[in-house]
């Protein structure tokens, strides 16, 4: 998943103050910005946005065992098929393009690596699974290029397909609420879920939206960036969703479908994804492969998915940036060494 980015818009002088609504979804803190529109309306958009997160987090739970998503698991595992809705089977089929892209570094597939990892749940796990069992698990090689549909229908033909939507709900939720706020004429916002940022519009005074950037390993924004209509920002590190093993070892939630390990290879990676239709599940499901592949590939899986601002910090605590990002960037706490990606 994601990790924490820290939402601010640049302060307007004549403006009202924005609308802003927080609540806690797909695990996970929701932050929304409404700016412009008055505060009836803007209330009405943000109780309707909230209302869909919270359908969609119950409905594509992957560990709640009446969710769909969880029904769809046992169905896979039993070598049957099972009906789809229609907007979780467009999720699916997108996701299976990204997998593609992404070598498979990027697979909602995963899920029972995810569960053996101990990472289905809010208290994490103090120890790492057995050796044997990860390889076991990963040598069955679960994928969603294993899914096929067919009459609102999927089936899998790998049994060890076992779904977990942590890595790309909540980019496509951006996209989901961004298109119903645009239908009802919002023209200004910012929806910030668990660090996975959507602009919509500019900020009131004209300038585009503002950004903080978490640090890794310190309290507060390492850097602020900007995001313009229809740009999304997304963050994958190994500070949020982790646990620290006997010595001091860390693992995070980032586990690596080739071998089934969850290393840490990096502090975080952090992708802006130009506007389109498909922005924020880009912005989500882009920095797994850049996280896993690690510096030396980050340019090259960042422009299978049309990326060109990029930033890492590698396990060692140095940036890494894309010339793209650079100009985009205002630190605010500036790392002694920055290296360039091309």
């Amino acid at each position: 998943m994601t990790v924490a980015v820290l939402a601010a818009g640049l302060a307007g002088c004549s403006e009202p103050a924005p609308y802003r609504q927080e609540s806690y979804v797909f695990g996970t803190r929701v932050e929304l910005t409404i700016a412009g529109t008055p505060e009836p309306a803007a209330r009405s958009a943000a109780a309707d946005a909230l209302a869909l997160l919270d359908s969609l987090h119950q409905r594509w739970h992957a560990w709640q065992p009446d969710s769909e998503v969880a029904g769809l698991n046992r169905a896979f595992a039993a070598g049957r098929s099972a009906p789809v809705a229609p907007d979780l089977a467009g999720l699916l089929r997108q996701a299976q393009e990204y997998e593609t892209r992404a070598d498979g570094l990027f697979s909602p597939a995963i899920g029972a690596l995810v569960a053996r990892w101990g990472f289905h749940g809010d208290h994490y796990a103090s120890a790492p699974p057995s050796a044997d069992t990860v390889r076991a698990l990963a040598r069955q090689q679960p994928r969603l290029a294993d899914l096929t549909f067919s009459d609102n229908r999927v089936a899998s033909r790998n049994p060890a397909v076992q779904l977990d939507l942590g890595g790309v709900a909540k980019g496509w939720a951006l996209d989901a609420v961004r298109a119903r706020w645009v239908k009802a004429g919002l023209r200004s916002a910012l929806l910030n879920i668990g660090g996975n940022i959507l602009a919509l519009g500019r900020h009131p005074d004209g300038t585009p939206w503002r950004v903080g950037l978490q640090h890794p390993r310190a309290a507060g924004a390492m850097a602020t960036v900007t995001l313009d209509d229809g740009e999304a920002i997304g963050t994958s590190g190994d500070y949020q969703r982790y646990f620290l093993a006997a010595g001091g070892r860390r693992y995070c939630h980032l586990i690596d479908p080739r071998d089934g390990s969850a290393n840490c290879r990096l502090q975080s990676a952090t992708v802006i994804v130009p506007p389109s239709a498909d922005a924020g599940a880009r912005s989500d499901a882009a920095t797994k492969p850049i996280y896993l592949g690690g510096v030396a590939s980050a340019m090259s899986y960042a422009r299978r998915f049309g990326i060109e601002a990029v930033l890492l910090v590698d396990g060692q605590g140095e940036v890494w940036v894309s010339p793209a990002m650079a100009r985009r960037l205002a630190w605010q706490a500036k790392p002694s060494r920055i290296h360039l990606l091309t």
